[in-house]
């Protein structure tokens, strides 16, 4: 505000907005009391204004406050409420407010959306502050909630009447590492994944701890201070499935009402599957069969008896059944649920990684002959030279688990499936190797069957099957490394190392915070209810009880500079460097939808990225003295990804270069990423046969009864061999929640202010990355009508738009939110 009179003191008209709590806020005690009715009384809210000029003359040189002012209710509308406040201020003594002071000594918390103050003064200007935080009662908290005025400042351009204050809320955030949590505590803390088993419900129920080991490496999760289970002191005790919307994350982390409505009422489904006991008679399927592939439709058409009705998933919209035809099942791992696996074939035979002490010779059985004549005329060698040769390699992830998985009711095999990438664009199948280990010791290497294309007869029914399995094995590692690990896990550390040293001043915080939102109270839900111990994901994936263990063993390859798209792309050998190519990479299977949308992105953001920190940081030097940077970086890297600390690969974080790099990948992985992985599950999983996550047997052998039922049956020999219904409903309940969008949804190119910050050069730049945005998302859909491009709607007729920017709420295959949310 601009300099006034000497000593006059004038006031200062503000507005407040806030939203009081209600029943459906599940994570608070409210829940324990859904029928209490009370209202925010204002006289009971204070409020005092802190200068950003002039500090006290104590040794902290705070800045001063004026004096307190009570909240005079002004109007209400449904949960929303807006106050308003007149305030003293003495512009003279005490220059521009750059913070307030807010203490609630109402019994119950509300929602402080924003604080707005316009002097009577019409030559001073207004000042903005947006706080979307909740402020609990006073005597709940162990300080006083401030909140500072909507403006970007490094530390060391802080004014130093806000300084102490900064840094005393970075103080709060971190907690003191002790005690349990309660739901008030807005404490950002770490430990290690050691709350997904229930040892105190018996050893079956008994996982290992990921995270602070070298067998079991893991990024680290928020922390709740739950005490230790009574049956192992080193696992956490676990809330009752009841409470779990009650599981701690910081106050500001949960759900808002809004969400929280839509979570519930798209869970009912998920949950009446888990657990209603009218699923053992529904109607005269059996419990365990669907008998036909009509069975399994009859769970989306309306009106039929017994079944809670699905939404037709996207991939059998328009064709019931074009998902069984080679070049669909090729076009999906370009462009379906999980189109970051597939890799160049740069070797023939194919070998292993894993030590041949200990599982033998793993090399692949995949011979010459079989694949020779499928390669329009060249030899293996020559197409592997012109790059037209492709694997999607699963053997030595699965291998190590085949012998314990096939051990229990689950069955599965190791895959290596070759393809072969035609002239026309599309990638056909040309081998697909099944390997289990040898029956007398891992040591004896694998034994292993190989399967060509077929359409008739039982060699066609054995060859849906071989796809089938390999389905199988791409669903898990989909469910549990591109989406679980890769996203949700990876990206927790970042949220809370962000929150424990960037200030919310802190430009690079203002430009993380919009890609963090919800993903801590998500990632609590999954440990609570998906990914422990006999919860969904143990149900529904093939990995079974091993399923987070495995997770663990895959981290131990993660690399933070790879998760970066181009390198990313060139690292599986989809792609090779070309300064001359649009986005420094040139793609070498054209028509990849995940990866030609994809970089789009990526280069829209690096492109924001590089602006917006362009804005801050004028030299490398401003960086390398920013305290709240660099130990946001040390602590990230020694304790929030503290397995991998004394990797090379780490960024230093002494250039602009550095950090512009690192905080698109973050951005990148929180939005986009996710967004590919997640938002497909339901359209493409959604319809069971098409991505089995479990196989009950074997492929069937000549002679049995299951082959020769195959010769006379061959649909519901496949569906035999499947996920049974039973575990079918439960995963397509879990997947319908996954992928459909909530009404609060914010999107790339979105925030959830317009004045999320007063820099207007920051809000200029963000326009035009929106506006980018806007014109890739006008790329996609040309390109999806352009009949050249075959992969982008295959033969099932589904459009690829799951990196189309925006999307409407509900189950849309379309939209990258801001944030890793659900």
């Amino acid at each position: 505000m601009a300099s006034t009179d000497k000593h006059e003191i004038k006031m200062i008209n503000g507005t407040v907005l806030l939203m009081k709590k209600t029943p459906l806020d599940l994570g608070s005690s409210q829940v324990l009391a859904p029928h209490e009715n009370y209202e925010i009384l204002g006289h009971k809210v204070i409020l005092q204004l802190v200068s950003s000029v002039h500090g006290d003359q104590g040794k902290t040189l705070k800045g001063k406050l004026g004096n307190p002012s009570h909240l005079r209710d002004e109007n209400k509308s449904g949960s929303e409420s807006k106050f308003c406040v007149t305030l003293e201020w003495d512009h003279e003594v005490l220059g521009a407010p750059g913070a307030f002071i807010i203490k609630n000594l109402n019994t119950s918390e509300f929602y402080l959306k924003s604080l707005t103050l316009e002097a009577s003064d019409p030559s001073l200007d207004t000042v903005q502050f947006v706080c979307n935080s909740w402020v609990y009662p006073a005597e709940k908290y162990k300080s006083d909630r401030i909140f500072f005025v909507n403006q970007a400042w490094l530390p060391s351009e802080t004014p130093a009447a806000l300084r102490v204050y900064r840094e005393e809320e970075l103080l709060t955030l971190r907690g003191n590492g002790t005690g349990k949590l309660e739901e008030w505590d807005r404490v950002y803390d770490y430990d290690c994944y050691n709350d997904l088993g229930d040892p105190d419900n018996g050893p079956l129920y008994a996982r290992p701890v990921l995270g602070g080991s070298v067998e079991y490496p893991y990024p680290r999760r928020g922390r709740t201070g739950r005490p230790p289970s009574k049956a192992d002191p080193n696992s956490e005790s676990r809330l009752p499935q009841i409470a779990s919307f009650a599981i701690y994350v910081p106050r500001d982390e949960k759900f808002s009402p809004v969400k929280m409505t839509d979570v519930l009422s798209n869970a009912q489904k998920a949950i009446a599957q888990v657990f209603a006991p009218q699923l053992a008679a529904l109607g005269n399927l059996s419990l365990n069969e669907f008998n036909s592939f009509e069975d399994v439709l009859k769970v989306y058409e309306p009106g039929t008896p017994g079944f809670l009705k699905y939404p037709t998933p996207h991939v059998i919209r328009e064709e019931k059944s074009a998902w069984m035809s080679d070049e669909e099942f090729g076009r999906e791992t370009l462009a379906g649920l999980n189109p970051v696996c597939i890799t160049a074939l740069k070797e023939f035979p194919l070998t292993s990684k894993l030590d041949p002490k200990t599982f033998g010779d793993q090399t692949s059985k995949i011979t010459r002959e079989q694949i020779q004549n499928q390669l329009d005329g060249m030899t293996i060698e020559e197409a592997m030279e012109v790059n037209r040769l492709f694997i999607l390699n699963y053997h030595d992830i699965v291998m190590p688990y085949a012998r314990k998985v096939n051990t229990s009711h689950s069955k599965i095999y190791a895959t290596r499936t070759v393809l072969f990438l035609q002239k026309d664009g599309t990638l056909k199948p040309l081998a697909i190797e099944l390997s289990l280990p040898h029956p007398d010791g891992d040591q004896l290497g694998a034994i292993s069957k190989v399967f060509t294309p077929a359409e008739n007869g039982v060699e066609g029914a054995l060859w849906q099957i071989a796809k089938a399995f390999v389905a199988i094995n791409d669903s898990g590692v989909h469910q549990l490394l591109s989406h679980w690990l890769r996203t949700h896990a990876s990206v927790e550390p970042f949220v809370i190392a962000a929150n424990r040293q960037l200030s919310m001043l802190h430009p690079v915080y203002k430009l993380l915070h919009p890609h963090f939102r919800d993903t801590m109270h998500i990632n609590a839900l999954a440990r609570q209810a998906v990914l422990n111990a006999g919860g969904i994901v143990e149900k529904t994936v093939f990995p079974g009880p091993l399923s987070m263990e495995l997770t663990s063993i895959a981290y131990r390859d993660w690399v933070f500079p790879d998760q970066a798209l181009p390198a990313e792309l060139v690292k599986r050998g989809v792609a090779v460097e070309d300064p001359s190519s649009k986005h420094g990479v040139r793609l070498l299977i054209e028509d990849y939808p995940y990866a030609v949308d994809g970089l789009e992105i990526w280069s829209a953001i690096k492109s924001w990225v590089n602006e917006y920190i362009s804005l801050y940081y004028k030299s490398d030097d401003m960086l390398q003295k920013d305290t709240e940077l660099q130990a946001w970086w040390k602590e990230l890297r020694e304790v929030g990804h503290g397995d991998k600390k004394d990797e090379p690969w780490w960024p230093k974080m002494q250039t602009r270069q550095e950090l512009i790099d690192s905080v698109t990948i973050i951005i990148w992985m929180a939005s986009a990423l996710h967004a590919a992985v997640n938002f497909g599950q339901y359209p493409y999983g959604g319809f069971a046969p098409n991505r089995p996550g479990m196989s009950r047997r074997l492929i069937p052998e000549p002679g049995t009864p299951e082959y020769e039922e195959l010769k006379v049956n061959p649909v519901k020999g496949y569906l035999k061999t499947i996920t049974p219904q039973f575990q079918t409903l439960i995963g397509i309940s879990a997947l319908e929640v996954l992928s459909t969008h909530t009404s609060d949804e914010i999107y790339l190119g979105q925030r959830d202010s317009a004045e999320w910050t007063k820099d207007k050069e920051a809000l200029q730049a963000f326009e035009r990355f929106g506006k980018k945005l806007a014109q890739i998302e006008e790329n996609i859909s040309m390109m999806n009508n352009d009949k050249k491009w075959k992969n982008r709607t295959g033969p099932v007729k589904m459009p690829y738009t799951l990196l189309y920017p925006t999307s409407e709420p509900g189950l849309t295959a379309k939209g990258i939110p801001n944030s890793i949310s659900i």
